[in-house]
């Protein structure tokens, strides 16, 4: 799993998506080619030609009307999910490749027309497909799923999909209660109708490609959980209403209606007022938005800025940590920056006072505990000390003296950021911050030349096991810090990580 996460963690979210599904369409063809499957790699080809034109005109189109920022990964997502669940066309089905057109302008419009203050409320896909079925009575056939020869690679790539934005609590709570909920409606044998579901199905491709669609997701885990098994026991096919049955696509539809219910709103302008260098390869984008803003300190935004030329094959969107606290009228974000930049970065560090970006989605369970009483522990990895940066602003402002210590590696001291800050909280709320050294000699008060590790947490931080622990940086050291406490005595639940969708 490490090496599999060392690549997944050198691409976007969207990425993987993207390539899962040009996966499927090319063993789909290569199997229609040999006549393992009804379509032939002409017809699924055509399909997706259609699909994708009309994608990209409706929102190019779209784009320029709203004035907004359009993402091209997300355009070619929603093309493709619906070229795996919209029956192939030929180009003598006149009628057929007009309407898969249509799919894919209601597709796009569903990211406009249908936005709220420019958050999207249904998942594109699905909604194409729902009005297709009530307008001309043409819905999806979801002809991907229950496909064997298909099914290594929905279910192999899916939980790629799943690895690599950890949402791995959706999944089982959509899985849990679909399943449970057709074993205790079905007429037939339980365990029977399970399999079928499993294995002749839109169970997995729903779940792992459409489900799992970030705009649509619920921003947290409790969320998230409530979001899976509300889906889950819509999707299962005897539940209705009357005559009314409920479809794959209309669950899923229910739900994006649950999670804008429950979830922050909107798309957010952002202007740029100023660019600090905070230390070594770390700059800081500070922003105006143009509405006032609430969330809690530890989350993220997804960020987006204008694409253009030499944009590269990572996007023109990224998940990162806000590392302004609520309490501040101005949004900060904090990036590691160096001798290689991907596009993304170089167009924000392009950027000069007055431009604009959008960002979106605000997520995450990395918050303090609610009771101020309880005892916090931070631990950072050079630029994944941006959260505790959010929190311990919060904590200034709002003048809780909560019991919090702070272990902040970097290499050297160079490059420890917002310094300031943290000595600010230890003057005014006595916390205690430890800066770990590993590449330096050099040292100054409340620094130590080395790394941080299980002998210098039990020394700076004697009651360790009565604390909650928080642990930010690089997936690795995360993964092994997490591995220390538990050698630590500390039960699971004393430790949060810190992670987002879309890391690289």
């Amino acid at each position: 799993m490490n090496y599999i996460d060392s690549i997944l963690n050198r691409i976007t979210m969207y990425r993987v998506v993207l390539y899962y599904l040009i996966a499927l369409l090319v063993l789909a063809g290569t199997l229609g080619l040999f006549h393992i499957l009804s379509y032939s790699p002409f017809a699924i080809g055509y399909s997706v030609a259609i699909l994708i034109a009309s994608s990209w005109l409706t929102n190019f189109i779209f784009a320029r009307v709203w004035h907004a920022v359009p993402g091209t990964a997300s355009l070619y997502i929603t093309a493709l999910i619906l070229a795996l669940i919209v029956t192939p066309v030929t180009p003598g089905d006149l009628m057929g490749s007009l309407l898969l057109a249509l799919i894919g302008v209601w597709g796009m419009a569903s990211k406009y027309i249908f936005a709220i203050n420019g958050k999207h409320v249904f998942n594109p896909a699905a909604f194409a497909v729902v009005v297709s079925s009530l307008v001309f009575m043409h819905g999806a056939s979801w002809w991907v799923a229950g496909n064997l020869p298909l099914m290594a690679v929905i279910v192999l790539g899916g939980l790629l999909i799943v690895r690599k934005i950890q949402r791995f609590d959706l999944f089982l709570s959509f899985t849990a209660a679909s399943l449970l909920t057709i074993a205790f409606t079905t007429n037939t044998d339980p365990l029977h109708a399970v399999w079928t579901t499993l294995i002749h199905s839109s169970f997995f491709f729903l779940a792992f490609a459409m489900l799992t669609e970030p705009a649509t997701m619920p921003p947290t885990r409790s969320m998230r959980i409530a979001y899976g098994i509300l889906v889950g026991i819509w999707f299962a096919p005897a539940i209705h209403i009357g005559s009314f049955y409920f479809t794959p696509e209309l669950a899923l539809l229910l739900g994006n209606v649950f999670v804008y219910a429950i979830s922050p709103k909107g798309r957010f302008m952002l202007t740029l007022t100023e660019k600090n260098q905070l230390a070594k390869d770390t700059v800081e984008f500070v922003f105006a938005p143009a509405i006032k803003h609430s969330f809690y300190p530890g989350q993220y935004l997804e960020w987006t800025i204008p694409e253009g030329k030499g944009t590269d094959n990572k996007g023109n969107r990224r998940y990162f940590t806000i590392a302004s606290s609520p309490t501040e009228k101005n949004l900060r974000l904090a990036v590691k920056t160096g001798a290689q930049l991907s596009s993304f970065k170089q167009k924000l560090m392009e950027l000069r006072a007055g431009d604009t970006i959008t960002a979106a989605h605000l997520a995450g369970d990395f918050t303090l505990p609610e009771k101020e009483s309880r005892k916090v522990a931070f631990i950072a990895g050079g630029i994944g000390v941006t959260p505790f940066r959010a929190m311990v602003g919060s904590m200034l402002d709002r003048k809780q003296k909560r019991d919090a210590v702070l272990l902040y590696s970097n290499k050297t001291v160079e490059e420890v950021a917002y310094y300031d800050v943290f000595e600010r909280a230890r003057i005014e709320l006595g916390m205690k911050t430890i800066y770990a050294l590993s590449n330096d000699t050099q040292t100054f008060p409340g620094s130590y030349a080395g790394l941080i590790d299980a002998e210098l947490i039990k020394r700076e931080i004697p009651d360790y096991r009565e604390r909650m622990f928080y642990i930010s940086g690089p997936r690795a050291m995360v993964v092994a810090f997490q591995k220390t406490l538990h050698e630590l005595g500390l039960p699971l639940s004393h430790i949060k990580s810190d992670y987002f969708p879309g890391f690289v």
